[in-house]
Formats: C-alpha cells, sequence, structure tokens
C-alpha cells in the first residue's frame, strides 16, 4: 500500500496545481493572506507543546492542521522512514479527508479546443507524465516532489495545455483519492490499541493551541484587518482545518440554512462562499510547510 501511496501522490498533487486559478487568487488576495495568516500562526504558536508531546510529534502534525491530505502523507511517509512510528500514527490520524474573462482572446488553450479528446486515458496518461516529470526534477533540484508536481501542474494548466482539474474531468479523483490514504494505513497498523489511546491527548492539544493561535492571530492582533471583518477572518483562518472542497460544502449549507429567501441566500453566497472557497484552496501551501519539516525530522 505505500508503494501505492508513493506514486499517487505526485499525480494528486498535479492535479492540485490544475485546480488553482491565479486570476481568482488574485483578485481574492486578501482572503489568501488571511488564511496565510492562520497557517503562519499555527507554526509559530503549536511548537510551545515540544516539551510535553516531543518534537517529532509536532513537526509531522503541524503541515496536516495547516490542511490538505498530501501534507498528511508526506508527514507521514517521511516520519514511517525514520522509524517514528507514533508522530506517524499522529499525523495519519487528523487528515483521513472569478472567471478567466480578461484573458487574451487570441490565445487558445488546447484543453479548451480539443477538449472532445481529453477523456480518461489521456487525463490519466498526462496526470502521470507530468507528474513523472516533476518526481524527476526534484530529484535534480533537491525540492520536495510534491512543491514540483504542484508548481507544474498550475503551470500547464495555465497554458492550456491539460484542462483544470484534470483527475475530476477523467473521472479518476476518488479513485486517486483512496489510493493515497493507504500511505496512512500502514503508519495505523504498526502501532498498538494502547499506543492509538495515548495519541488521543497529543491529538487534542495540537487542535486546541491551533484554534488558540488562529483565534489570537484575528481577534486580537490586528490580522483580521486584512479582510475588514473579526468573524470572516476567524473563519478563514480555520479553512486550513477543512480544506477544499469541504470549505465549499460548508459555506453552501451555511448560506441555505441561514438564508430565509433567495435573495438573502444569494447574497451570502456571493460574500461568503468566494472567501471560504479560495481559502481552502490557499490552505495547499501545507505542501510546501511539509516539503519543509519532512526534512527535520
Amino acid at each position: 500500500m505505500t508503494d501505492a501511496a508513493s506514486w499517487s501522490v505526485p499525480m494528486i498533487m498535479f492535479s492540485m496545481g490544475t485546480m488553482l486559478n491565479i486570476r481568482q487568487f488574485i483578485d481574492e488576495w486578501r482572503t489568501v493572506l488571511t488564511a496565510w495568516l492562520g497557517i503562519a500562526a499555527v507554526i509559530i504558536l503549536v511548537p510551545v507543546l515540544i516539551p510535553f508531546i516531543g518534537k517529532a510529534t509536532v513537526l509531522a502534525s503541524i503541515p496536516v492542521i495547516n490542511g490538505a491530505l498530501p501534507a498528511t502523507t508526506i508527514m507521514t511517509q517521511a516520519a514511517m522512514e525514520k522509524g517514528l512510528t507514533l508522530a506517524a500514527a499522529e499525523a495519519g490520524s487528523k487528515k483521513t479527508e472569478k472567471a478567466e474573462q480578461t484573458e487574451k482572446k487570441s490565445f487558445v488553450k488546447l484543453a479548451e479546443k480539443y477538449d472532445k479528446y481529453y477523456g480518461t486515458n489521456v487525463c490519466i496518461f498526462l496526470t502521470a507524465f507530468f507528474a513523472f516529470v516533476g518526481y524527476k526534477l526534484s530529484e535534480i533540484i533537491h525540492v520536495n516532489y510534491s512543491i514540483v508536481c504542484l508548481v507544474i501542474g498550475v503551470i500547464v494548466t495555465a497554458l492550456g495545455i491539460v484542462p483544470k482539474d484534470i483527475l475530476e474531468k477523467g473521472k479518476l479523483k476518488g479513485f486517486i483519492n483512496m489510493v493515497v490514504f493507504a500511505a496512512v494505513i500502514p503508519s495505523l497498523a504498526s502501532i498498538s490499541l494502547t499506543d492509538l489511546i495515548s495519541l488521543i491527548v497529543p491529538v487534542v492539544a495540537m487542535f486546541a493551541v491551533s484554534i488558540v493561535a488562529v483565534f489570537i492571530m484575528m481577534k486580537i492582533l490586528p490580522g483580521w484587518k486584512i479582510i475588514g471583518s473579526k468573524p470572516l477572518a476567524f473563519g478563514v483562518g480555520f479553512c486550513q482545518m477543512l480544506g477544499f472542497p469541504t470549505t465549499y460544502l460548508i459555506s453552501n449549507e451555511v448560506c441555505n440554512a441561514v438564508g430565509e429567501t433567495e435573495e438573502e441566500r444569494a447574497y451570502l453566497m456571493s460574500k461568503i462562499m468566494p472567501k471560504l472557497v479560495v481559502g481552502g484552496l490557499a490552505c495547499l501551501v501545507s505542501v510546501l510547510v511539509a516539503g519543509v519539516m519532512a526534512p527535520m525530522l
């Protein structure tokens, strides 16, 4: 299962790169910056737990709290490689889950022009090919493969070589996500029930300190001023613990539950959904955090 995860993670990282809309990120730069401040708050405050639960556990868990399943896989694999089974289980237990109208009209994207040819086989081939290129390139430039694959995904999508969200386009996302979880299972198989129970306190402590960190950054410190609202800033700061597409589903449910009329629901969605969706996508930066922290274990 670990071998299966080793080839699936570069593929899903490339796919995540194809999901990122650079134009939307630029338009919602306040949301992106607020989400990153929430991540920074966790990175700064959570290490206070090192004397109590250990350096390896804290370092393995921070990128996982910051969001993104691939970050969980990266930290789990890094911990397993160094024999830190409890740290690996700690990481694995936390994550077992404007349109581009301003583009030049003269620039025709291949993925749009020949959309009908991007079937399941073509999508899986392109994903595997670019993931392989990213993996090999990472060995040359000595940068974590997840970061390289993510960047390649952003670039080739912007150039129009591949369609957006290529795994969804090829009807493969569910299968690849399932395979990615294979990296988490071995970390749990190597520990006893007693060890698993002993992780309860560290997990609770990590999330409690993370909540306090986001609260301080968005409610006490002036971090909320970037986005202009303390409650909204607090919600965006929490996007790291949910990630996309969970942030989309939650914002949709909240708007439908709170809005009493169709106009109210439409207004709430126009104000809340874009920020929470972009905030969830912005938290993919946790992959970069994982790439930095994995060698530190």
